[in-house]
């Protein structure tokens, strides 16, 4: 701050002391052309419209004025007036190029300026071709000082401007960083989440088998024990491969596999069958290849949902509907809400982010998911994923409703009962 406001006071002062000597020497100047050293008046008019100067910037009107004043009695005293003896009044129509506010009122000061000086030549005698030429020069010179001067401005209005629009595409650009950086951490919060409801409820479903059969079947309880070691396998494994997404560059990256998808189905209610849940599976329609964004969201829904079933529901009976139609891909899970046979059930676990996960994968997808309560007891989960338009195939037709409407779509809870079945 210092040093600047010192280069301030350092450019002010060589603008005065310039101005002073321009305007000093235009003063030595005699209509014969001939020169003389500068006299008293030449040193008066010098000296009144150069201390004027310095608060141009604040009052640029006010200090032309009086600089065009100095100039009007420059002729009675015995000098000629030229665009030297002037210097300090276009040093003052530079400043109101910067700093009046308006064009036109900026433009309307000068010219009556220019008007005035020049209207004053003729005052010291006849006209002459030399008088007419001095007119001319007087008259244009504060212009063409207002012209530099407004070239200046319009110059800085254009840096400020550029510097404006990078400051605000370097927000942007932070701002889009931030928000992808927000985007990638719920994806892989929400993978994460389904990795570890689905794994670690098998897991505990089947501790759960093995303590409840421990004494009266044994058999049984080995079986459990060995399904419980490979699914906590699994699960390290896939929990190996989501936190390798968290890796920086330069470490050693974890063989990333295919995301799972719909063919990756039968293996996954297996592994809740053997968790004692019975899971039966309804397709309709000419199944086809799908994208693979709605591939996996199709996958994660059926596991979620089938999660939510083991963790949550009375019953141990639920049943997995995929219906294809032209234009989008239907997939519902029900339970039937019933009293378990078996161990029980993990309904006493608190309600978690389930449904808001489902949903936010179904509307990352353009789909729509809904969920409530049934009629006949139990819980309906329902996604609706959009597909590409589908061609015609050597398979056939798709012969489905357009709509590809699960027959218990049409039993999901009303939009106040959803939170009844909030579940993790």
């Amino acid at each position: 701050m210092v040093t600047r406001t010192g280069t301030r006071r350092w450019r002010e002062g060589a603008v005065v002391a310039a101005a002073f000597v321009i305007c000093l020497l235009g003063g030595t100047v005699r209509v014969e052309n001939t020169l003389t050293p500068p006299t008293a008046a030449a040193y008066l008019v010098a000296v009144v419209s150069c201390a004027v100067l310095p608060p141009r910037h604040r009052k640029p009107l006010a200090v032309l004025a009086v600089t065009t004043a100095a100039g009007l009695v420059a002729q009675p005293l015995g000098l000629v007036l030229s665009p030297p003896v002037i210097a300090p009044a276009l040093v003052a129509a530079y400043a109101c190029a910067l700093g009046v506010p308006g064009e036109r009122r900026a433009v309307g000061a000068v010219s009556l300026s220019a008007v005035v000086l020049a209207a004053s030549v003729p005052l010291s005698g006849d006209l002459s071709w030399r008088d007419a030429g001095r007119m001319g020069t007087v008259a244009a010179a504060p212009l063409v000082a207002w012209l530099v001067g407004q070239a200046v401005r319009t110059r800085r209005a254009y840096l400020a401007a550029v510097e404006e629009r990078a400051r605000r595409a370097e927000e942007s650009r932070e701002r889009e960083a931030r928000r992808r950086v927000a985007e990638e951490r719920v994806r892989i919060a929400r993978e994460l989440h389904d990795l570890v409801a689905h794994q670690i409820t098998l897991a505990n479903a089947q501790a759960t088998v093995a303590a409840h059969f421990f004494d009266s079947r044994p058999e049984q309880t080995r079986a459990s024990l060995r399904e419980l070691v490979e699914t906590t396998g699994h699960a390290l494994d896939e929990l190996r491969a989501a936190v390798g997404l968290l890796r920086q560059t330069g470490d050693t990256a974890a063989p990333d596999g295919p995301a799972p998808g719909l063919d990756r189905l039968p293996d996954l209610l297996q592994s809740f069958r053997r968790a004692g849940l019975e899971v039966s599976v309804r397709e309709e329609g000419a199944a086809r290849t799908v994208p693979p964004g709605v591939d996996l969201t199709a996958y994660r829904i059926v596991q979620e949902a089938l999660t939510n079933v083991t963790k949550h529901a009375g019953g141990r009976t639920a049943r997995v509907g995929l219906t294809w139609s032209s234009v989008r891909l239907t997939v519902s899970v029900a339970d039937d809400g019933g009293t378990p046979a078996g161990p029980p059930a993990l309904s006493d676990r608190p309600a978690g982010h389930g449904l808001i996960g489902m949903r936010e994968r179904a509307a990352a997808v353009g789909g729509e998911l809904t969920a409530g309560r049934r009629p006949d007891g139990g819980f309906l989960v329902s996604a609706r994923l959009p597909l590409p338009p589908a061609r015609a195939t050597a398979h056939g037709f798709d012969t489905t409703d357009e709509e590809g409407r699960m027959p218990e779509a049409s039993d999901a809870g009303r939009p106040g009962d959803e939170t009844a079945g909030e579940v993790t």
